[in-house]
């Protein structure tokens, strides 16, 4: 009986189907489900690493001792984990070893839409695309075959839309896992130069079986529908492209898209009048067509950014689009932080500080990204993950170098502090900067959905494990100005950002307090169970003053005939910032309030 299931929850399965033993990955979205999915099989171990690089590298110590393994992340990870991805390319594997890239067309939750196709040459690994749930599943079992078969890792490129959509998927058996015997071989494992020259001759033979198997392989399929128009195209390009041309038009089907088919494209490209290229983003099969000497259409008519649907395609490429349906006028809704973030507090008093003593704020990937917006507007700049005291550092060594007296402050969480945050502190000690960094630390990885880190006691499988200290690693350092405080206290907020900025030496705050959507461990529990009063507006103390809408909290509104304020009691968590910010205490308990 087939079952329903997203690509991400598909891949795990094919994974699982395969025989794979273990799993490792840094959570982002679109990729996060695939590692969450896989941990809940028997039989397996599924851990989440601080980080992408990790993540890989555990995944190849698995494959070098004989088990088939797989990392996972989102498209801006593989840069991360570039570095040992391109080495591994030339050793090649024991166990087989896949990785996954979830791409992110349209950046629906990422900070920018590079397409990860071109690693695959790059990096010189094939790569497999599937276009729907059962073909995830597929290929994910295909995946690890070919990795053994052809002794290379294996580039598995996912995209949002196939990682979250749904579609039926007939399921499979598993794989007894085998565990290839481990066998010491320094020609093969060893890469220093010597080695790796000779290895680099040897990839090039794999390549030229690899492009042999892609004319082959039926996950490069023709379907014939009439020679007036040929359409190439892989992943979601074909689920578009078949909703648009339907049986007018014939599809050469790429699935297995590094090396890609060269005879096949060209005997498919012969057959038809007009061929169409549709695929999102970058021209990756456009150029690799036109460098073949064959005439297509694709880039010139469709747009080379952001996600594609059927109107796009339809638009682009037959002049019509589908008839729009009449709008649903919806109020714009931008991101902001829950009621009860633990961020909230902090990015108030933040932004106040900032703004009156002209500092620069930069911020880092994750929930507290959102502090940028208004009204916190307490954040002035993102660039990726982990690089906030890097920069923070860079700007504040360059504004002193010119006398200039501005101060420079770092917001990172804790998931990204042991993701690549404490090399960035690191060297902000070691290179003598006076930057302000501030953790913090809300207990879990936050924005992706409640995974587990090095911070929280807890490994993705539940188990309970070492609690890594922020505040001791840091002080391991070489930092000796260090503060843990509670990000719901304003005053403590205020008064610890105080100190830090009269400072002429660097600095960490942690603002500890979990997400207010944390199942509590015990850990947690003991320390954080207390709950706060939810609260209400007391009408005849509210004095219209709107100063607790400069707080950002959804759960408060205001009431423009009566003049006052109103508290969401469903919404309201009981943090108390704006009770705190309230001039005329008119933020009073709830339920005695209302009793």
């Amino acid at each position: 009986m087939p079952e329903l299931l997203t690509g991400n929850e598909a891949l795990a399965r094919g994974a699982y189907e395969a025989g794979v033993s273990y799993a490792s990955a840094y959570p982002g979205t679109p990729s996060t489900e695939i590692l969450e999915t896989f941990a809940t099989y028997k039989d397996v171990i599924a851990e989440w690493a601080p980080n992408e690089k990790v993540a890989l590298e555990c995944a190849i110590g698995a494959s070098i001792s004989g088990a088939r393994a797989f990392a996972a992340m989102k498209m801006v990870g593989v840069n991360v984990a570039a570095d040992p991805l391109f080495s591994f390319s030339y050793s090649g594997v024991n166990g087989g070893l896949v990785l996954v890239t979830a791409d992110d067309p349209g950046q629906h939750s990422s900070q920018n839409e590079q397409d990860n196709r071109y690693y695959a040459p790059f990096a010189k690994v094939p790569m497999l695309e599937p276009s729907d749930s059962q073909e995830a599943k597929d290929m994910a079992v295909a995946a690890f075959e070919i990795s053994e078969t052809f002794d290379v890792p294996v580039l598995f490129r996912m995209t949002t839309r196939v990682c979250h959509s749904k579609s039926l998927v007939t399921l499979g058996t598993r794989r007894t896992p085998v565990r290839k015997p481990y066998v010491r071989n320094v020609a093969k494992y060893e890469l220093v130069p010597g080695n790796a020259r000779q290895l680099r001759a040897k990839l090039g033979a794999k390549l030229k079986r690899l492009a042999e198997y892609s004319e082959t392989t039926p996950f490069n399929f023709i379907e014939w529908n009439g020679t007036e128009t040929g359409i190439i195209t892989s992943g979601m390009g074909y689920q578009h492209a078949r909703e648009v041309f339907g049986n007018e038009a014939s599809y050469l089907k790429l699935g297995f898209t590094w090396p890609l088919p060269v005879e096949k494209i060209r005997q498919f490209a012969a057959r038809v009048r007009t061929l169409y290229v549709i695929e999102e983003l970058e021209p990756y099969l456009e150029d690799e067509i036109r460098r073949l000497g064959i005439s297509c259409i694709g880039k010139d008519k469709l747009p080379g950014i952001f996600e594609f649907d059927p109107a796009i395609v339809g638009a682009a490429l037959r002049g019509k689009a589908e008839t729009p349906q009449e709008p649903v006028p919806v109020l714009p809704r931008p991101p902001l932080l829950c009621a009860g973030c633990p961020h909230r507090g902090f990015f108030v008093e933040l932004g106040k500080i900032a703004r009156k003593r002209h500092a620069m704020i930069a911020g880092d990937i994750g929930c507290y990204a959102l502090g940028a917006g208004p009204p916190l507007d307490a954040q002035d700049l993102c660039i990726c993950m982990g690089s906030a005291p890097s920069i923070a550092h860079g700007a504040q060594k360059v504004f002193g170098k010119f006398g200039e007296a501005t101060r420079v402050v770092a917001t990172l969480g804790d998931s990204t502090f042991f993701h690549t945050g404490m090399n960035s502190i690191l060297n902000l000690v070691y290179n003598k900067s006076n930057a302000i960094v501030c953790v913090l630390d809300n207990r879990i990885t936050g924005m992706t959905g409640q995974q587990e880190h090095p911070g929280t006691g807890q490994t993705l499988q539940g188990d309970a494990t070492a609690e890594i200290d922020i505040a001791a690693v840091v002080r391991a350092f070489g930092l000796t100005h260090v503060r843990t405080i509670n990000p719901n206290d304003l005053f403590e907020v205020r008064e610890t950002l105080k100190w830090a900025f009269e400072l002429d030496e660097p600095s960490v705050i942690i603002t500890r307090w979990p997400c207010r959507l944390k199942k509590l461990n015990a850990g947690d529990q003991a320390r954080y169970a207390h709950r706060y009063r939810r609260l209400a507006v007391r009408n005849d103390l509210c004095n219209g003053c709107r100063e607790c809408l400069k707080i950002g909290c959804p759960a408060i509104s205001f009431d423009n005939i009566k003049d006052k304020a109103r508290v969401d009691a469903e919404t309201c968590v009981g943090c108390e910032v704006c009770a705190q910010v309230c001039g005329s205490d008119a933020f009073v308990d709830g339920e005695l309030e209302h009793a």
